[in-house]
């Protein structure tokens, strides 16, 4: 984590990580002001904190209530030694909690992330560097010099020179990469989370048998997601950009939809229409690029080349973007070498698809086959010594597709994982499905998973393969768990060179009459593919181009961004349009117009309900404000002080719409109740003399929104980087 320091008056400090913002400063006797904690006490509280961190966990996961155990701690210093010193941490437990689990919460004070750095002893390393912002070094570990070189099956150099390689491809970008926390709780099975140092939303996970292919996989994973702009998808790029000679990739085209918002004739082909649009209702309005919100300039199009007969196809940027996520994307050191990787995710993914919402029943792996990948059969053993059955199944549909699957029940909560993983090798398939099982998790993460079900309705509900798709927590059907397969088991291979991999698996999907089409971008310095294949790659439905598109926020962007701006009329006028829009009252508004606010503001908590609660009160629509006051409290999770705040004004509001019932009358004790100053506030928005409390005004060139500019100054080295590789 990278933290800025702020020198500020006398001896305080500003310290500036994420969207926090933390102040110190030093006791009067030391010459400070004594207006914050000194950092020695932050320190302190640090440890303290984490540790009743792990005991809220490990208690929140047993159903254990908290609201009667108590942790203090204390620093015994040595006389002679102010640096040597002993931190007591003591926990009083109630009665009536068991032996095993006072056991189990003394263990998880023991797992203490402070506690395990401090005793580990970090290493501080101290220099001078010219320019903190433009100090790119990437802030890594584990990608050590030496002569040993590691080669993985799948990769075309060692993982040494590989990480090298991509690690010095972000640092010419400009980009700080940090590793945030590494994983390693079951032998074989590396993850790490990485991210932007200056933008942590810019984040990849990696996984592997070793901790180096762990790191090679998440700096992979960060430049194609750099490359394919997922980082930034449904995102508002912001004026300058939205203003350049080009939004995404200097080759992209616009184009202008025809007579009656028809599709452009220059997009997609008669295969791709023929998918996205059966009914005939796209139009060429429903493609507006999201990012940019450039209208005036047409539908946002980037070239792909159709793999069948290598002619270049036109693909509106918020088709990509709308249906897609991060599904066929891939970098390698070498093209094929990336092909492979994103061919194989496709598969996975499609297949796991098939096997879920069609509820089969896959083989299981023999144990003769798994002998021949020990340290596989050694990290399944590992599970099932915690207390985790582990099924290793065959999911190749009677070898025609090189997957495989991983599924772990959790007999603790009844719920139950299918890790799903895919590459011409069985063995790597096999790995990755494993990895993928544990991948940034610890044991009290397996806890999260649904319980099976017989609901073949709720199996196959479009949300649930959403949900598969983004972390593995959507349903599974019990049927997928009976003895008897569907499929027998094939003990397939698929494997030879990436370029004769990638061709083997081109030749799967027009096997099965599918098309793929390929971007390739190597201006970043490494080879990049993104792969479509209509029809089967889709994550969301093609339903949603029409009736669930990320443009939404054109509508809205604007008027939301200035609301502090905006007359009677306008405000009118935007609320009426949010009431007839049919948009789910619980959309965030960060969702809504994509921008990134903080989530520890109000802005960073505002739903479309509470936006349109505020905008009624701005106008005295009381009544329809208080309509909305009681939803908001009987469903929405926000602060307490949010909560506290509106409850007030359904208060003040039920006083004001009651003939009979006079404020002065009430206002000493709800003064009382809920103080002054929010009283203040709640009966200024009430009479219209306070409008849109909480919510500190903002305007398009998004000021104030230091969060959302930090993702936009990070997509603008890789915009700058793009436009200089075409010069």
């Amino acid at each position: 984590m990278e933290i800025k320091v702020n020198f500020l008056d006398n001896l305080r400090l500003e310290a500036k990580f994420d969207d926090f913002t933390v102040i110190t400063d030093q006791p009067i006797r030391y010459k400070g002001d004594g207006s914050a904690p000194s950092p020695f006490d932050y320190f302190l509280a640090s440890s303290a904190m984490c540790a009743a961190y792990f005991v809220k966990v490990y208690c929140v996961s047993r159903n254990i209530p908290t609201d009667n155990i108590r942790l203090s701690q204390n620093n015994i210093v040595d006389p002679e030694d102010r640096y040597n010193q002993i931190f007591k941490i003591q926990v009083e437990l109630p009665e009536d909690i068991s032996d095993k689990d006072r056991q189990g919460i003394l263990r998880a004070i023991d797992r203490c992330t402070v506690k395990k750095v401090v005793q580990t002893g970090p290493d501080f390393q101290i220099e001078v560097v010219e320019n903190l912002d433009e100090d790119a070094q990437a802030l890594l570990m584990g990608a050590q010099e030496g002569s040993s070189l590691t080669y993985i099956e799948g990769k075309d150099l060692p993982l040494e020179k590989t990480i090298a390689n991509m690690t010095q491809i972000l640092a010419d970008l400009g980009m700080k990469i940090e590793i945030a926390s590494w994983r390693n709780i079951v032998p074989h099975v590396w993850s790490l989370h990485i991210r932007d140092a200056a933008s942590p939303m810019c984040f990849t996970n990696g996984k592997g048998a070793t901790k180096e292919a762990a790191l090679a996989s998440a700096l992979g994973e960060f430049i194609e997601r750099l490359n394919c702009n997922f980082f930034y998808n449904d995102q508002y790029f912001g004026e300058e950009i939205a203003a350049s000679e080009f939004v995404h990739y200097p080759n992209e085209k616009w184009f202008k939809p025809g007579p009656g918002d028809a599709l452009p004739k220059e997009i997609l082909d008669e295969h791709c229409l023929a998918i996205f649009d059966p009914d005939g209702e796209l139009r060429g309005s429903h493609l507006i690029d999201t990012n940019s919100g450039r209208t005036d300039r047409g539908i946002c199009s980037l070239p792909f080349t159709r793999h069948s007969d290598g002619e270049t196809v036109y693909f509106p940027s918020n088709l990509i973007e709308n249906l897609y996520l991060s599904n066929g994307m891939s970098a390698g050191n070498t093209l094929p070498e990336a092909e492979v990787q994103c061919l194989s995710e496709i598969f996975e993914r499609g297949v796991k698809r098939f096997i879920l919402e069609n509820e089969i029943a896959l083989p299981d792996v023999p144990d003769e086959v798994m002998a021949r990948y020990p340290h596989l059969v050694e990290g399944v053993k590992a599970l099932e010594a915690q207390g985790y059955p582990v099924l290793v199944k065959d999911a190749s549909l009677g070898g025609q597709f090189p997957v495989a699957c991983v599924t772990l029940m959790n007999p603790r909560t009844g719920g139950v994982f299918a890790s799903f993983g895919a590459h011409p090798s069985m063995h790597v398939a096999l790995e990755r499905s494993l990895t993928e099982l544990m991948q940034g998790r610890s044991f009290e993460g397996l806890n999260d998973f649904q319980p099976p079900t017989f609901n073949s309705m709720a199996v196959t509900e479009p949300n649930n393969f959403v949900e598969h798709f983004i972390d593995s927590s959507g349903l599974v059907s019990w049927r997928f768990f009976s003895a008897k397969s569907d499929y027998a088991f094939s003990d397939w291979d698929f494997s030879g060179s990436n370029e004769d991999e990638a061709a083997q698996l081109f030749h799967i999907l027009a096997e099965n009459g599918l098309e793929a089409y390929t971007a390739v971008y190597t201006e970043l310095g490494a080879p990049v593919c993104r792969i479509l294949v209509p029809g089967y790659s889709e994550v969301y439905p093609v339903e949603d181009l029409v009736w669930d598109n990320t443009n939404v926020a054109l509508q809205y962007r604007s008027d939301i961004l200035n609301l502090h701006r905006l007359n009677d009329a306008q405000l009118k006028d935007l609320v009426e349009r949010l009431e007839e829009s049919q948009l789910d009252n619980y959309t965030d508004i960060i969702t809504l117009i994509g921008i990134e606010f903080d989530e520890n503001t109000v802005w960073g908590q505002l739903t479309l309900l509470e936006l349109k609660l505020l905008i009624y009160l701005a106008l005295g629509q009381l009544e329809d404000a208080l309509d909305l006051v009681e939803m908001f409290l009987q469903y929405n999770d926000n602060t307490v002080e949010r909560v506290l705040f509106y409850r007030a004004v359904q208060a003040v509001l039920e006083i004001e719409l009651d003939e009979e019932l006079q404020l002065d009358d009430f206002i000493v004790n709800l003064q009382r109740m809920f103080g002054v100053d929010t009283m203040a506030a709640v009966v200024g928005s009430v009479h219209g003399t306070e409008r849109f409390h909480g919510l500190t005004p903002t305007n398009l060139q998004l000021e104030g929104l230091d969060k959302h500019l930090r993702l936009i100054d990070s997509y603008k080295k890789l915009h700058a980087a793009r436009a200089l590789a075409t010069s």
